[in-house]
């Protein structure tokens, strides 16, 4: 049961992380007066990097935290 559950969370995290890169490409192609995306993708993961690289040494291990777990193998 815990195999099935962890299967589907990093089904669903597989598809945030595409959906988020298919925004900032559309936004990237198109601006920002993307009628269907009313959030500024560029702009939040300038903010989320900024605010990870202005925390030094906590920053860097929660990127490499969020990189372990994202590139995890089953």
């Amino acid at each position: 049961m815990i195999d099935n559950i962890t299967g589907y969370l990093r089904k669903l995290t597989e598809l945030a992380v595409a959906l988020l890169a298919l925004a900032v490409v559309v936004q990237v192609v198109f601006g920002t007066a993307v009628p269907f995306l009313n959030v500024d993708v560029v702009g939040n993961l300038t903010k989320v990097i900024a605010a990870l690289g202005s925390s030094g040494l906590v920053g860097l291990i929660a990127v490499a935290v969020l990189y372990a777990v994202l590139n995890k193998k089953a």
